[in-house]
């Protein structure tokens, strides 16, 4: 009864927020991690999916992911019309104002779940590749990148992925306990989206082919 009191309390559902977020932030760097290993070579990248699905991770990860990302959304629209029936109860409250970031976290994590379902269709499925063969990760990616309509919306996803974890790390660490600034949240920011935006443009720019 007290884990539930504490959920429906708005730090409980913070804490839930801030605990999938870390989840979900490690999965992604350790997904950007892996995107860099083409650069080592044609055949890291395909060697290091093949390993991944020998050691039977796939799966259990993806449903991990699926239940993080299910409780950070739920946790994420509860906290929203919470806030919004406080500000109903006063009128002529004045809006505080945030950060860019801050502001923008509704619609960047609308971005990035519609980017992760093309993702999908594209990288993990094969329906929306060019190439689209099951474990040619490599000639996938490649096929990708050569057209600058898949680099825009790759870009746009990673822009806003960084926005959010801008705020997110920033915004999970205080609720966490962890005394940081927002200096970190963006420097995080930038060494994301350099390390994942450094793919498709190195494939579109014809330095890894």
């Amino acid at each position: 009864m007290d884990t539930i009191r504490l959920y429906r309390s708005t730090i409980g559902k913070k804490a839930v927020m801030a605990v999938t977020g870390a989840v979900l932030f490690l999965y992604v760097v350790v997904h950007m991690l892996g995107n860099l290993l083409i650069f080592t070579g044609p055949g890291a990248l395909d060697a290091y999916g093949k390993f991944l699905r020998d050691v039977n991770v796939v799966w259990p990860t993806r449903f991990g992911l699926l239940i993080a990302v299910a409780l950070h959304f739920v946790a994420a629209y509860q906290l929203t019309a919470k806030a919004r029936k406080a500000r109903g109860r006063y009128e002529h409250r004045r809006p505080v104002q945030g950060s860019y970031a801050a502001r923008t976290m509704r619609w960047g994590g609308v971005i990035i779940g519609l980017f992760v379902v093309y993702h999908l269709l594209d990288l993990t499925v094969g329906v929306a590749n060019p190439h689209g063969v099951h474990g040619e990760i490599h000639a996938n990616v490649v096929a990708d990148f050569q057209h600058w309509y898949v680099v825009l919306v790759y870009t746009v996803a990673v822009v806003a992925l960084g926005f959010h974890l801008r705020h997110g790390v920033w915004s999970a660490t205080r609720t966490l306990g962890v005394v940081t600034s927002r200096t970190i949240g963006l420097a995080v920011a930038v060494v994301i989206c350099a390390g994942f935006l450094s793919v498709p443009f190195a494939v579109f720019t014809g330095l890894v082919s």
